[in-house]
């Protein structure tokens, strides 16, 4: 079973930069993407064979999450059931038979780090939310969870340590989810393998590698033994992000 996950940053953007030759290309069972941008109506994207949910912000062009499955799930849900949180379109939860899959666009604590501290609820209750889905069978965590969770994972540590993405509080509450009974699924695959999947559009990060991992495929440790391989798709455009990849069998 292959998933993959993307912050298409702009869905209607990046489907004029291939975005469907890149869906067709990888070919997965479950595509998740991240930073739709969009309102429902505002482009009609479906392919043979899948179906798609859509979790839309009530903001017009900002954040926005959507799933393409090959699979019928038995139930979907959107947001976690806070309302303090549930107004960005941020998660979306397939109940399938055996484990849950959700995708998530973790929100930025932003320059001047004036979303930290709504940061710090939100991963509180976001973590209460996936240990209270393994509780009942396992969990699949996808998305941009805007956290550089090592050093391994950022170009430049030491200079970007107080800036959003790699504040110690936001690297902390990355290591407490793990500690709660899940597994960064590249890492666990790779542990040495410095590999990037977000570069800033300025100062020409892409070509310099200058980048971030940021986006990811988090899994019920349970899972471990189900782990074929995880994949970084750094060979493709269309966004700042690139596409990631868990293959599980």
């Amino acid at each position: 079973m292959k998933l993959i996950s993307w912050n298409v940053n702009g869905l209607r953007a990046c489907e004029g930069k291939g975005f469907r030759d890149v869906f067709k290309t990888l070919d997965a069972d479950f595509f998740c993407l991240q930073e739709t941008k969009m309102q429902a109506g505002q482009l009609d994207m479906q392919f043979d064979g899948y179906r798609s949910f859509w979790n839309y912000a009530d903001k017009k062009g900002y954040s926005g999450t959507a799933v393409f499955t090959r699979h019928q799930p038995l139930n979907v849900s959107y947001g976690i059931g806070i309302d303090e949180h549930d107004h960005e379109g941020r998660v979306i939860t397939l109940e399938m038979e055996d484990f849950f899959l959700v995708t998530c666009y973790t929100p930025n604590s932003q320059d001047g780090l004036k979303r930290l501290d709504y940061r710090m609820v939100w991963e509180h209750d976001f973590r209460e939310y996936l240990k209270g889905l393994d509780a009942k069978k396992p969990v699949i965590l996808c998305g941009d969870l805007n956290v550089a969770h090592e050093e391994i994972d950022i170009k430049n540590p030491k200079t970007n340590r107080h800036n959003a993405g790699f504040t110690d509080e936001e690297r902390e509450q990355f290591s407490i989810l793990l500690d709660n009974g899940f597994t960064d699924s590249f890492r666990f695959k790779y542990p040495d393998e410095v590999k990037y999947s977000w570069w800033s559009y300025r100062f020409q990060a892409r070509q310099k590698n200058a980048g971030w991992r940021i986006d990811y495929f988090v899994i019920s440790d349970r899972l471990r033994d189900c782990l074929a391989d995880a994949a970084i798709h750094t060979e493709i455009y269309g966004s700042d992000h690139c596409p990631v990849e868990l293959v599980l069998q």
